[in-house]
C-alpha cells in the first residue's frame, strides 16, 4: 500500500464520521438533487439527448487529432494564438512567459479545473504574480487556503457560519451577514480587481472545431469579466474538450446545466473566438488558448477507459455517489474526484500510487446511471481495478489469498471439506481488518446451500 493510499484510508475513515462535515453535505446535495429533478423536468425524453450528447462527445474522441488541429487553425484565422502543452511543466512556464514578457503581475481568474490540475495559483504566487480567483466558491476555499472540494462547487463542504467566520477573520465583518449580504461585499472587494488585472485566465467547458471558439459557461458573470475586460486572455483546456460543431452546443449546454446544478440553462454562456476585431470596442487585445495534454493520451490509449474523456465536467456522478457523499472531495487528494476521478485519476497521476481510488467505490451504477453522456463509470472501475492487478499492483497476501480462494471456490469437494464454523475462522482471520471496525463480518452458515440441497434431494 503506497503511502497516498494509507492517507486516503486514515482520511477517509475520520471523514466519514465527521457528523458537522456529514450534515453540511447533506443540506447542500439535498439542494441539488431537488433542483436537478426540477431541471429534468424540460426533457421530453432524457434517454435521447443523453445518447445524442454521447455521440457527439465519442465523436470528438475518436477523431481529436482531426478536430484539435481544425480548431487550432480556425483560431489562428481569428487573431487568436494556439500553444500546446504536453504537461503541467510546459503549461506554467509558457503562461509565465506570456505575463512576465507583458510585465503583468496581477491575473483574475475564473472557476476552472484545468488550471487547479496544473496548480497554477501556487506557481504564478512563487513567480511574484498575484492571481486572484472571481468565482464566489473559488474565492472563499482561495482565501481558505484549501482546494476546491467539488467539481462544480467548490465551496459545498463550509456552511454560510463556517463561511461567515472566515470573512471576520480575513476582513473583520460582521459574522451575522447573511449570504446576500456576504456575496454583495465580495462582488465590492473583487470588482475593482477587474480594472488592474493585466490579464485574464479561464477554462473553457467545450472548444469548438468548426468556428475556433470556445465556449464557457457560468452563472456570475466573472468569467465574462475575466475574459473581457484585462487586455491579454489566457485559456487553459484539457484536449479532449473539443467537440466537431456549434450546432453541438444546443444539446450539451442544457444537460450540462441540468446535471450540473439543476437548471435549464445557466446565466452566462460566452463563445469566444478571438482577440476583440478592429470594429470592435470591448475585448481582449490578445487571446492565447493553451491545449492541455498531460497524460490524457495515456487515458486514450485505453480502450475502454478513453470514454471517460467524454465527460463534460457536470460533477452529477460525485452527487449521487454514496463514497463520495461520506468521505467528501479533499479525502481524495486529487483535482478530479468522485467516480469520474477514481476512473481517471490513477492514469493522469500513476496507476502505482492512486489503484486505491477505483476501489473506493460501492459499484452499485448510479454515477452509470446519472451520467449525461452515458460513461459506464461502474464498468471503467472495475477495468481500473483489473489493470492494476495485471501490472502488478498488488501485495503477496492479496495474490497468496485471490490464487487460494479461486482454487477453493472452483472445487467443490474443497468448498465442502470444511465446515462453517472453520471458513468463518479462518474469514476473521484474513479479512476482519479489511471489513472494518464498524460492521461485523457476515456469518458463514454451517452447512453450504449445496449440501442443504442433496440433503432435502437425495438421488434416488
Amino acid at each position: 500500500m503506497s503511502e497516498i493510499s494509507k492517507k486516503f484510508s486514515i482520511q477517509s475513515k475520520l471523514k466519514a464520521f465527521d457528523k458537522e462535515h456529514r450534515k453540511t453535505i447533506q443540506f447542500n446535495m439535498g439542494r441539488y438533487t431537488e433542483a436537478f429533478h426540477q431541471g429534468l423536468e424540460q426533457y421530453v425524453d432524457i434517454d435521447t439527448a443523453r445518447l445524442r450528447a454521447a455521440n457527439i462527445k465519442t465523436k470528438a474522441i475518436n477523431d481529436l487529432d482531426k478536430y484539435l488541429i481544425e480548431f487550432e487553425q480556425n483560431f489562428i484565422n481569428n487573431g487568436g494564438k494556439v500553444i500546446w502543452a504536453n504537461d503541467k511543466d510546459e503549461a506554467t512556464s509558457e503562461i509565465l512567459k506570456i505575463l512576465k514578457d507583458r510585465e503583468i503581475t496581477k491575473v483574475v481568474k475564473s472557476k476552472s479545473m484545468t488550471t487547479e490540475e496544473i496548480e497554477l495559483n501556487s506557481f504564478l504566487e512563487k513567480n511574484g504574480i498575484d492571481p486572484l480567483e472571481t468565482d464566489l466558491g473559488e474565492y472563499i476555499v482561495q482565501l481558505g487556503g484549501e482546494k476546491p472540494y467539488h467539481i462544480v462547487t467548490p465551496a459545498m463542504h463550509k456552511s454560510k457560519e463556517e463561511i461567515a467566520q472566515l470573512f471576520n477573520e480575513k476582513f473583520d465583518w460582521d459574522v451575522n451577514l447573511t449570504p446576500q449580504e456576504m456575496t454583495k461585499k465580495v462582488r465590492e472587494k473583487i470588482r475593482t480587481r477587474f480594472y488592474e488585472a493585466g490579464a485574464g485566465i479561464t477554462g473553457a467547458n467545450f472548444v469548438i472545431a468548426d468556428t475556433g471558439s470556445i465556449a464557457v459557461t457560468e452563472n456570475e458573470g466573472n468569467g465574462i469579466l475575466s475574459m473581457s475586460m484585462p487586455k491579454v486572455h489566457i485559456v487553459v483546456v484539457g484536449i479532449e474538450k473539443v467537440i466537431p460543431s456549434i450546432n453541438d452546443l444546443h444539446t450539451l449546454w442544457p444537460l450540462l446545466s441540468t446535471h450540473g446544478t439543476g437548471q435549464n440553462v445557466t446565466v452566462y454562456n460566452s463563445i469566444i473566438s478571438g482577440p476583440k476585431q478592429d470594429t470592435e470596442k470591448d475585448g481582449p487585445e490578445e487571446t492565447f488558448v493553451i491545449l492541455l495534454n498531460n497524460k490524457r493520451t495515456e487515458i486514450l490509449k485505453q480502450e475502454e477507459q478513453s470514454k471517460a474523456l467524454t465527460c463534460i465536467r457536470c460533477g452529477a456522478c460525485l452527487n449521487v455517489c454514496p463514497i463520495y457523499k461520506n468521505i467528501g472531495g479533499h479525502t481524495y487528494e486529487t483535482t478530479y474526484t468522485g467516480p469520474i476521478g477514481s476512473v481517471i485519476s490513477p492514469w493522469l497521476l500513476g496507476m502505482k500510487d492512486y489503484k486505491h481510488l477505483s476501489f473506493a467505490s460501492s459499484l452499485c451504477g448510479a454515477c452509470t446511471e446519472v451520467c449525461p453522456v452515458r460513461i459506464p463509470l461502474h464498468d471503467l472501475l472495475l477495468r481500473n481495478r483489473k489493470d492494476s492487478v495485471d501490472q502488478k499492483y498488488t501485495t503477496i497476501t492479496e495474490r497468496v489469498l485471490a490464487k487460494s480462494s479461486e482454487k477453493i471456490m472452483l472445487n467443490r469437494k474443497l468448498m465442502d471439506v470444511v465446515g462453517g464454523k472453520t471458513k468463518n475462522v479462518f474469514v476473521s482471520m484474513f479479512f476482519k481488518k479489511a471489513w472494518g471496525p464498524n460492521r461485523e463480518l457476515p456469518k458463514i452458515a454451517e452447512k453450504s446451500f449445496n449440501k442443504r440441497w442433496q440433503e432435502q434431494h437425495p438421488k434416488k
